[in-house]
């Protein structure tokens, strides 16, 4: 599943933020969690909670634990819900695009992201303005574009988000 999960993650809090909702829910796959969590480190999200089908109660969400247990009958039910932040009535991301597709995986190297993140296009990816962020995939887990340069890693890049 993959790249497709994180793809439709990024259209579906891009449309929830622009619908004004404070709590919604992504399916629960190992790279929507760890973009939701890197999300979460940029100071883009008020919370990250992994649940099941029902939102978890608000008690939950502060402690991040539900209390329901895992099993494999209802795994497949497991959700990530992801609760939104907003500022002066506006949301603090406005989009999410995804930059890698299913059909074109972008990667990018260091010396690309040392370009990226300083303004310049390289390759076919333009660089970041200010306030912009883009997330990428490396060998030690989703990063943002800055934390990546210093940590000295290249990876597959997901999205971008302003």
């Amino acid at each position: 599943m993959g790249i497709h999960s994180v793809t439709n993650a990024a259209i579906h809090l891009q449309n929830a933020a622009r619908a004004r909702i404070g709590l919604t829910s992504i399916p629960n796959t190992k790279y929507n969690l760890r973009l939701a969590l890197a999300m979460h480190r940029a100071g883009l999200l008020a919370s990250v909670t992994r649940g099941g089908p029902k939102p978890p109660p608000p008690e939950a969400i502060l402690s991040g634990d539900d209390g329901e247990e895992v099993t494999s009958a209802n795994v497949a039910t497991r959700r990530i819900w992801l609760g939104l932040k907003y500022w002066n009535n506006e949301p603090v991301f406005k989009t999410v695009q995804p930059v890698s597709k299913p059909k074109r995986l972008v990667t990018a190297t260091l010396d690309d992201l040392q370009k990226i993140t300083r303004g310049f296009k390289a390759g076919m990816v333009r660089g970041l303005t200010l306030g912009e962020t883009l997330f990428l995939s490396t060998d030690r887990g989703v990063l943002e574009a800055r934390e990546a340069v210093a940590r000295k890693v290249g990876g597959l890049l997901l999205c971008r988000v302003s």
